[in-house]
């Protein structure tokens, strides 16, 4: 039995609906030999509303897809310049909690950032990573089964308008991205200095 076997995918760009409907037949469908995986992939604008939002608030009109989620979390937006992160992981065969899962997650996206010394920070009792108190990644979880699907998304160099109108994962923090604090790294450094530290975290 592969326990801490882990297997990372670059999907490349994707539509939230074709993604969602992979991950969760990967879900229902992997036994006890299924190894754990990582799914890195950018989507299509669009809109996606998780399970904890109770009510929808749209600043202005505009015609960005809405995509209602079975993922934990509220109201977010992808797009291109985003880096999204699924994690497959089966927290049962690993005997982890959704608590320690959570925290490798976060993780990895903390020490990516002071990799390229950029000073990222949690927040009591707001989801997701800070910087200069706004937000640069958003983290939205599911557990079926007794294994994770969904994850996290990492803004790196995309079009930030469309957050302002949403009150994204419900609250009023900024959003913010790599390319605004260091211009001069590429999407695929990044991805790669992310994928060293997923597999540290996860092998």
């Amino acid at each position: 039995m592969y326990i801490k076997s882990i297997k990372i995918r670059n999907l490349g760009l994707r539509s939230v609906q074709n993604v969602c409907s992979n991950m969760y037949n990967f879900t229902i469908n992997r036994t006890n030999f299924t190894k754990d995986e990582v799914w890195l992939v950018q989507h299509y604008p669009v809109f996606t509303i998780g399970v904890q939002e109770n009510k929808i608030k749209f600043l202005i009109e505009n015609n960005i897809p809405v995509v209602f989620s079975n993922r934990g979390g509220k109201i977010t937006y992808h797009a291109p310049g985003q880096l999204i992160m699924y994690f497959l992981i089966n927290l049962s065969r690993r005997k982890i909690t959704v608590r320690k899962l959570i925290s490798c997650m976060y993780d990895t996206i903390l020490s990516t950032l002071k990799y390229f010394s950029i000073n990222s920070y949690l927040l009591n009792n707001f989801p997701g990573i800070y910087v200069n108190n706004k937000k640069i990644c958003s983290i939205g979880l599911r557990i079926k089964n007794g294994c994770s699907f969904h994850g996290m998304s990492l803004n790196i160099n995309m079009n930030l308008l469309p957050f302002r109108y949403i009150y994204a994962c419900g609250n009023d923090f900024e959003s913010t991205q790599i390319a605004d604090i260091q211009p001069n790294l590429c999407f695929k450094t990044i991805q790669r200095v992310l994928i060293q530290k997923i597999k540290k975290n996860f092998l």
